[in-house]
Parts: structure tokens; sequence; C-alpha cells
């Protein structure tokens, strides 16, 4: 009887979407929800971000197929896209597909998963029971929705990792004293941060990437204002690379901040541990330590861009397994560990590494990585196309897995170097430079 069901997809992003195509080549319904009120609503709010990877890197080819359908026209191959012309180029007309535009649900959070009829202890028939999701639209109202399988593609940029080095938000964090990610400060937001004083709190690209965009700010504004801090005094790690990364674009990033460093045009502090934060009549004031000994700040505008974490709320009466300290499935953690990996060792993996005690669950996209920063888009896009197969019941084709390396062409199943093309920012706590947009 579940076989009638749809697959539930949640989130409509490169990886969430992705799914979709994946499942319509397979014969199969997707369900798809997504929060926003358009596809990659996520990747919107760094739609002025550029990728490090070009478009022949970003495109799923079940996607890819479905698109050639409808006489889409594919973006220059070797171009970089920003945030934004990935879901104008391929999002958007993915989403508009006749295949998958009927099963798109905008405005839908899902709220809770579980099993129609039992609860996380019920045993007998839970593998042949539907699932259920709890979903609200954009008005509020509530419904529910069966699927014979669910994935979990919601990613993590609405979980932000706060800015605390324990992991912890910082005393007053939570007053809406900062902005998170990579706020578009010499664009949409440039009236909040030129003349500022700005403090950066990060050490991976994205807060590369938000240090960058408040130099080029301060070139238009010579009055602003910028302090870079980082939680681990790993800058000649974070700063490596350069012309040799395998990415050029990753790594003029840090040529770019080198320099800046370089010629005094910033401050940069580390390791830098903030303990309180506080709002003044005209500033917010920052206690911290410096180097283990006490320090007091005080800045305009705050950036914290230390990386994201899942949420694993929506799916508290399933049976998921996740590793206690990655927070990502049990068998793709060692994969994935950034103690152990950065981007260039993690290999291919699939549903067998991605499957929960749950059956028919799985995670995919960047919320699969937990708290690693490690995340490839193409790495998802194969996620997916193996949990499809999975779901259609070709076992066969859902271990196959392979990854074809950006920097080579070469088609890679195993643990071999593989580039970037992913856009997760860093985490701030890893312990090498990770992968992210431009």
């Amino acid at each position: 009887m579940n076989e009638d069901l749809p697959v539930a997809v949640i989130g409509a992003g490169p990886v969430g979407l992705a799914a979709a195509a994946q499942l319509v080549a397979r014969g199969l319904t997707p369900l798809v929800f997504e929060c926003g009120g358009r596809p990659g609503s996520a990747i919107l709010d760094w739609s002025h971000v550029r990728l490090f990877s070009p478009w022949r890197y970003n495109v799923d080819d079940a996607a890819r197929a479905l698109l050639a359908e409808t006489g889409w026209s594919a973006p220059d191959p070797d171009h970089l896209p920003s945030g934004g012309e990935l879901v104008r180029g391929y999002l958007e007309p993915l989403a508009a597909h006749p295949a998958i535009a009927p099963h798109l649900r905008f405005g839908a959070r899902v709220t809770a998963i579980g099993r129609l009829g039992m609860d996380k202890l019920c045993d007998a028939g839970r593998a042949d029971a539907p699932f259920t999701l709890r979903w609200q639209d954009a008005a509020g109202a509530s419904h529910r929705s069966l699927a014979r399988a669910v994935i979990d593609a919601s990613g993590t940029w609405h979980s932000p990792n706060p800015m605390g080095v324990d992991g912890l938000p910082v005393s007053g964090e939570d007053t809406g004293t900062v902005a998170y990610g990579i706020p578009d400060v010499s664009g949409a937001a440039r009236g909040r941060y030129a003349g500022k004083r700005i403090l950066v709190v990060g050490g991976g690209h994205s807060a590369i990437n938000a240090v960058l965009d408040v130099l080029r700010l301060q070139q238009q504004a010579p009055a602003t204002r910028l302090i870079w801090a980082l939680r681990r005094d790993r800058i000649d790690r974070l700063l490596g690379g350069g012309a040799d990364d395998a990415l050029p674009e990753r790594g003029a990033l840090g040529i770019a901040a080198k320099q800046a460093i370089e010629s005094g045009r910033l401050e940069w502090l580390a390791p830098f541990a903030a303990e309180r934060l506080e709002r003044t009549e005209d500033a917010i004031r920052v206690g911290a330590t410096l180097r283990g000994e006490p320090i007091s700040l005080e800045v305009d505008r705050i950036i914290v861009a230390t990386g994201f974490r899942p949420d694993t709320r929506l799916s508290g009466e399933l049976r998921i397994a996740l590793d206690a300290a990655v927070d990502a499935p049990v068998r793709l953690a060692p994969l994935i560990d950034p103690n152990l990996h950065s981007c260039g060792t993690v290999p291919p993996h699939g549903a067998a590494e991605l499957s929960h005690p749950e059956p028919g669950f799985f995670i995919a996209g960047s919320k699969s990585y937990g708290r690693a920063p490690t995340f490839l888009m193409m790495t998802g896009y194969e996620q997916v196309r193996s949990i499809a197969a999975e779901i259609a019941g070709d076992h066969e084709a859902a271990r196959e897995v392979r990854l074809v390396l950006p920097e080579t062409g070469i088609c890679n199943t195993s643990a071999k170097p593989q580039a970037c093309c992913g856009p997760q920012p860093d985490a701030a706590d890893a312990k090498r430079g990770g992968c992210c947009a431009a």
C-alpha cells in the first residue's frame, strides 16, 4: 500500500530538488516541502556570494536531463555562479518543470515526522507503516501528509553555530546583537554597516568572505573599521594554500585576506573567546579574553560566521542514529570527521552510510554532515541518486557510489582527493580550512 504514496523531500534547495529529479527519473512521485516562498530560499540569504566551483559541477545529472526537455540553456560551464545565479539559472527552472512543479509546496514548514498510528517505542509493523509529516502552510494552518519514505534535505542554514568558543551562546547574544553568516554588507545591508565599527568572528572561508566584503565596503566608506576575531590561533593554516589551491577562487580568498592583514586595513585577534555582549546607548560592548587575558571592545555591528549545525527536532519521534560528536549518521561520521578529514579526503557515500534504524528515512545534503564543514554539493547529488535507487529497490545502483573530481574530471570511488564545490560555510572550530562559497 505504501508504494502508492509519494516520497517526502524536505527542502527545495540544490540537494532537495536533485532528490526530486532523481525520484522522477525512477518513476517515483516526490512531495517537496519548502519553508520559504521560492526554491533555494536559504541560498538567497547569501545570493551575493560566489561559489568556488564552476557551473559544470553544480548541476545534478537527473535535473540536467529534465531541464533539457524544456529547452533550458545551460549556463557557461566554466563560470563561477553566485548564490543568486544558482537560484535564477538552475533551481527556479528546475522547480518550474512540469514533472516537479505540481509536487512542490512552498511556505510549508515541516514541524514533525512520525509513523502513522505509532510512537517511537512501537515495534510491531513499524517498517510497514507510512510516515506521517505534520506541516504548517504560510497562513499558519496545520496539515498532515503521508509518505512511503522521507529524505530530509532541509540543510543547516537556519541553525548557525553561536559565538561562544564552547559551542554555547554568550551572554547577551540572543538579544538580536549579531548577524550570522555572510550578510550583504556592501549591497542590501550597506546602510547598516557603512562607517561602522564591525567585529567579524570566525575562522573559516565564510568568515574570510565576510571580512573581504567589509574591506570592499571600507574602500567606499573609509570610516568603516574592521576587527577580525578568530576563536583558534590558526591564521597561517587558514590563509595557506593560496595560489596552490585546487580551486583558484578559494585560494584567492586567503591571498586577499593575507594582503589586508599585512597592509593594516584590519585588526585581527586570536585566540579570541567572547564571554558577554552588552548593548549601550551607542555601541555593543564585548567582554572577551584574548590569549587568555580579559579585554573589552566597543563595536557597532557583529558578524558571527562560525558555521552551522543540524536541527534534529522534527525527527524526534523517529529512530535515528547520529554520531555523538559530529551529529552525522553513525556510519558516515568517521568518513567526514573534521578532526581526521578535509573535504579532499571524504570518500563518496550513499544510502548505506546514510541509513538509520528507521527504515525509509534519510538525511541528505549539508544536514547529513552534522557539524562537519566538509560538504560538497556534488556529494549531495550523489547521496540522493543513491537514496532514490534504494527507495526504488535498485540496491545494486544504490551502493555503486562515485564522484567526479572537480579539479581533474576523474571519477572517484574511494578516499582520494576531492575539491570543494558546496556552499556550506566553514565551522570555526574545524582543524583545517573547509568548503564553502567563494
